[in-house]
Parts: C-alpha cells; sequence; structure tokens
C-alpha cells in the first residue's frame, strides 16, 4: 500500500490486543462474522419507493453467504408486481454482496434488500436459533395454505365509517352491524383454498360455499351490509 512521506517517517507502535467481530446468532450457533460467506439464515426486509406510493416485503433464505429461496411480496403499486416477477428470478444464486449491488428493478425492492442485509449481518433473523437453519420452502411456508400473501385492507371515512375488505381470512363479503351500527364480525372467504378446489375439479359454486366462513359474532348482527357497496 502507497503511503504518505509523513507515514513513511512516522515510527511504528505495535497493535495491541486482537479485538475480533462479536459473535452472531446464526442457525442455533455463535459466529464471528467476517466475510459473506459467515452469513446464513432465513430473515426480511420491508422496503419502500421514494413517493411511498408503495411497499416490499423481502424474505431471503441465505445459506453460507449465498441466497438459496427469495419471497417477493408487493403492495400497493401495480408496477411493482412485474419488478417484483424479475427480482425473484434475479436473487437466487447471488450473494448477500452481489444482491445488494444489484438493480433489482423497484426502489422498493432495493431498500428492502438494504434493510434486510442490516438484519442478516447483525444477526437477526428468524432462524437465528434454528439448529440447521429453516429447509428451502420456507418462503412458502410464510404464506400459508393456498399460497397467498397475508394482506389486510381496511378503508374508512368520517362521514360513513369503517370498511373491511380483506382481514388474514380472507376476502371479506360482508360485514355484520349490531342496533348501533358497529362492526361486531364478518363473513368471509377464503380465496386461495377455494381456487385450490376449482383446480381439482371441484364445481366453482361448491367450492365458493366450502370455503366461506364468519368471525366475530357475524349470526348476532341486526344488519348485514356489504362494504364494498353499502
Amino acid at each position: 500500500m502507497q503511503c504518505s512521506r509523513e507515514i513513511e517517517d512516522m515510527v511504528c507502535v505495535a497493535k495491541g490486543p486482537k479485538h475480533g467481530p462479536a459473535p452472531i446468532p446464526e442457525e442455533g450457533k455463535w459466529v464471528e462474522s467476517k466475510q459473506i460467506s459467515d452469513i446464513s439464515g432465513f430473515t426480511h426486509g420491508v422496503g419502500w419507493c421514494a413517493p411511498q406510493q408503495g411497499a416490499c416485503k423481502l424474505t431471503l433464505n441465505v445459506k453460507e453467504g449465498i441466497i438459496q429461496e427469495a419471497l417477493v411480496e408487493t403492495l400497493g403499486c401495480t408496477g411493482m408486481t412485474h419488478s417484483a416477477a424479475m427480482a425473484a428470478e434475479i436473487l437466487p444464486g447471488k450473494t448477500l454482496l452481489e444482491a445488494l449491488n444489484t438493480d433489482l428493478v423497484c426502489d422498493a425492492i432495493n431498500v428492502a434488500m438494504r434493510e434486510l442485509f442490516l438484519q442478516i449481518a447483525y444477526g437477526r433473523s428468524q432462524s437465528a436459533f434454528s439448529e440447521g437453519g429453516l429447509a428451502l420452502g420456507a418462503g412458502l411456508e410464510d404464506l400459508g395454505k393456498g399460497l397467498r400473501s397475508q394482506i389486510g385492507t381496511m378503508y374508512g371515512t368520517l362521514p360513513k365509517g369503517v370498511r373491511y375488505l380483506e382481514m388474514a381470512e380472507g376476502y371479506v363479503m360482508e360485514l355484520g352491524l349490531d342496533e348501533n351500527s358497529e362492526v361486531i364480525g364478518y363473513k368471509y372467504v377464503q380465496l386461495g383454498k377455494m381456487m385450490e378446489a376449482i383446480r381439482k375439479g371441484v364445481d366453482p359454486k361448491e367450492a365458493l360455499e366450502k370455503n366461506i366462513g364468519t368471525y366475530g359474532r357475524f349470526d348476532e348482527a341486526v344488519k348485514v351490509i356489504d362494504p364494498r357497496k353499502e
């Protein structure tokens, strides 16, 4: 390494104790991470675009610094869904450092990658204390039955109140109101399970009926409304 004249003329002072990196939890063991290949784990990062019009949740399963599995979930921007399709193809096989320095097509996905890197580099992962880590396919397990993202969509206005549109259980079909016009429950359809049944040859009407459920005190409602029209 080239040094300036001032440095060349200085007296050499011996380095004292070796102060290595603090160990971080990785897949059931403590690791002193010194290079990218030392990093393993299953973790998440959330990002957003500059106008904050949309957001991305990125999930990666990393083994010895190499991305083995990628789940890209997006919200609020139609264009971002196409960017996510490209990112899901780009990411597997890259090292964490490569992924961090790769244009993942959309600002929100790039930011999610940055946030995920900060998580996993400091040992903050879902598999930190899971011996051997999580197997490939853990990303799909995050989605649950029907392999659909967990999305909650609620809407409210001052003059007309709240509307539940999509809950963890599924697409909200009806809201149940009590005598005070307060929400006490809802009826929903599990779209993922319904579509799986249709794919297996079940009649669409039958598949719909079999995957309808209710939550809360819906059966006690004195009034039922369609949250999208009423």
